[in-house]
């Protein structure tokens, strides 16, 4: 195996021209597709991407991968663990990492004044398969609360099948909250919160706040922004980062994984998603001070 300190030993080259082809292939938007390629092979032509380190050469190809259109999902990323081959596994490996630091993505569950709770998610929107139980526990303790503060201020993605089973308990009924749509212009999936959740449900009709930063990112922001568009909950803090695109992973060497969105999503209540402006907050406010400007809000409201 080669060393991570070493990609021309492995031929930069030929990693490059790999990610080319698969940007090529892969990326949601053909035309941009095509330039991007085009940009990173004359550029590697060029002798651009010659280092002996592993985190110089993913942050140089991520600077030529985003100057484009300035797609943040498009990415190759650098990881300090070896990741296994298998597509999608080098994200899923890091992201297990922090699931098992983090009390299973729901780091801070508490109860403030005036019967108001404030849930934390994060660093991430974990798989569900891993993270349903941990929700559903969190979500159930915070049912019987006046109202619900979600702290999405450190997260930073994940599974948009854990966007909806979090949604189910705030809405009632079933709700459409997402529609993929393929490079060839095609529906790809629909996202729609769960006939049915484990637990207690908050309801749809108490008062929800949602916590934003410009950390907030990607199935994060989708959260917020689904709430926001269904009129489900303010919005409270700053701008998020602005990555609506779902995105695929493959490893092209034993450190360096791409990042590439396959799909767009868009809302069926905008038409549109937050790709590029991020998420815009109702009640604009620094985020050290958004959870006492949302508990500000709560209090009176309730009163």
């Amino acid at each position: 195996m080669t060393s991570t300190t070493s990609p021309s030993a492995l031929d930069a080259a030929v990693v490059v021209d790999s990610i080319a082809d698969l940007v090529c292939e892969n990326y949601v938007f053909p035309d941009a597709a095509r330039q991007l390629a085009d940009l990173l092979r004359r550029r590697s032509a060029e002798g651009s991407y010659r280092t002996e380190s592993a985190q110089e050469l993913a942050d140089a190809v991520t600077a030529d991968l985003r100057s484009v259109n300035g797609d943040l999902h498009l990415a190759l990323k650098h990881h300090e663990v070896p990741v296994p081959s298998e597509r999608g596994a080098a994200v899923l490996a890091a992201m297990r990492r922090e699931f098992d630091a983090s009390l299973g993505g729901v780091p801070r569950v508490e109860l403030l004044d005036g019967g108001v709770a404030v849930l934390e998610i994060g660093p991430k929107t974990f798989p569900l398969d891993w993270a349903a139980q941990p929700l559903a526990a969190a979500l159930s303790l915070v049912a019987p609360a006046r109202a619900l503060i979600l702290d999405l201020r450190r997260n930073a993605g994940g599974d948009p099948n854990t966007v909806a089973f979090i949604c189910g308990y705030l809405l009632d009924g079933r709700t459409h909250l997402n529609t993929l749509v393929s490079r060839q212009g095609e529906v790809a999936e629909q996202s729609w919160t769960p006939p049915f959740v484990p637990g207690a449900r908050f309801g749809a009709d108490k008062p929800v706040y949602v916590l934003t930063s410009g950390t907030t990112f990607s199935a994060g922001e989708e959260l917020a922004y689904d709430l926001q568009q269904l009129g489900r909950a303010e919005i409270v803090g700053e701008p998020t980062r602005g990555g609506a695109h779902p995105r695929e992973g493959w490893t092209v060497h034993p450190h360096l994984e791409l990042s590439v969105p396959v799909a767009r999503a868009v809302n069926p209540v905008s038409g549109t998603n937050w790709e590029g402006t991020g998420v815009r907050p109702d009640v604009p406010c620094d985020a050290g001070a958004a959870l006492d400007r949302a508990l500000e809000l709560a209090v009176a409201r309730l009163a």
